[in-house]
């Protein structure tokens, strides 16, 4: 099958997918894309939102869709990393002797929610690590593959951060994507209400398969960028870091530690999913533009003015697009898969 059938087709069910979530989630619209961009690219996400918005239902609600095995874990102080990886216990081998045996914990599963993962110690945040990096757990020496495809969906509560142990910077650079939840407008609060409070129940059906994922993936990677546009997202990335010279004015007085090379690699590859979702066989600049805020929004580590003063990510973000020239777009229509 041509590459542009195949992709074509991924956009479609793609669309479907979104409309069938659509008829759970209310609303948040730009926060279901970016989710199903960061598990396109096989990157995890922070999701950050007050609570009772509907993060956990969503995770959830795409697991089903994307027929993923899906695991809760609430992050608690007493929480240990063995409750997450899980442990060796003693057990009978059918001769009757005492053995250790590994018993899996909750982390076993495609779609971890953990959720509140800042209210957990550093020790357990920690155990983590390995989890999301190599999409293994280590224990007794012995390694343990996690299931394919793996991704942690991780959430804050903003407004409580009494008794919360904060993420990181090496932590926080390993979620793909920063994703903030708002709260609902007043039409879509009307309509939770209404969806929520019937005798009427949604069943999601299953639209993708584990290898269709891993596939939409693959492909993803084989969508082509132009050399200006991976030297403008490079511009981007350095941008962020006060003692550069691309940096803004605000950068310069309110960060501390900029993005990482995974900022680049994350803006890059939501682009590219990005431009599958719109229809497109090549990246446009709207593409690292709308991607950069997601990427790059946890990646900026403030300094003590920037914190005291409430300066936000995005709006250094959105003046870093501001002063970095866009350059000329060199792609046509003829790209384009929705374009007759």
């Amino acid at each position: 099958m041509p590459i542009e059938q195949e992709i074509n087709g991924f956009r479609q069910k793609i669309s479907e997918l979104k409309k069938e979530i659509s008829g759970v989630i209310v609303g948040h619209n730009q926060v279901v894309e970016q989710v199903i961009i960061s598990i396109l690219a096989g990157g995890h996400s922070l999701m950050e939102g007050v609570p009772g918005i509907g993060k956990t239902l969503l995770v959830k609600s795409i697991s089903q869709c994307l027929n993923l095995s899906f695991s809760r874990i609430q992050f608690t102080p007493d929480l240990m990393p063995g409750d997450i990886t899980g442990t060796n216990i003693i057990a009978d081998d059918p001769s009757g002797k005492k053995v250790f045996q590994f018993q899996p914990g909750p982390v076993f599963h495609n779609i971890i929610l953990a959720d509140e993962i800042n209210r957990a110690t550093p020790k357990t945040q920690s155990a983590l690590l390995e989890s999301m990096q190599e999409a293994t757990v280590t224990i007794n020496g012995v390694k343990h593959q996690l299931p394919r495809p793996f991704l942690v969906l991780a959430t804050q509560n903003p407004i409580e951060m009494e008794g919360t142990y904060p993420l990181p910077e090496a932590q926080l650079d390993r979620f793909f994507f920063k994703i903030m939840m708002k709260l609902p407008s007043l039409p879509e609060f009307n309509e939770i209400i209404n969806r929520t409070t019937g005798e009427s129940k949604t069943i999601l059906k299953p639209m993708f398969s584990p290898d269709e994922i891993t596939r939409a993936g693959q492909l993803l990677r084989q969508v082509p960028i132009a050399s200006h546009l991976i030297e403008y997202t490079s511009k981007l990335v350095m941008a962020t870091h006060p003692q550069n010279e691309f940096s803004p004015a605000s950068v310069r007085k309110y960060v501390r530690y900029g993005a990482s090379p995974r900022g680049a690699q994350a803006i890059v590859l939501a682009a590219k999913a990005n431009a599958i979702i719109q229809g497109r066989l090549n990246v446009a600049q709207e593409d690292i533009i709308n991607s950069a805020f997601p990427a790059l929004r946890h990646r900026m580590i403030l300094n003590l003015e920037g914190e005291t003063s409430g300066a936000a990510p995005d709006d250094i973000i959105r003046e870093i697009t501001e002063k970095i020239p866009r350059v000329p777009e060199q792609i046509s229509k003829m790209f384009s898969l929705t374009e007759p």
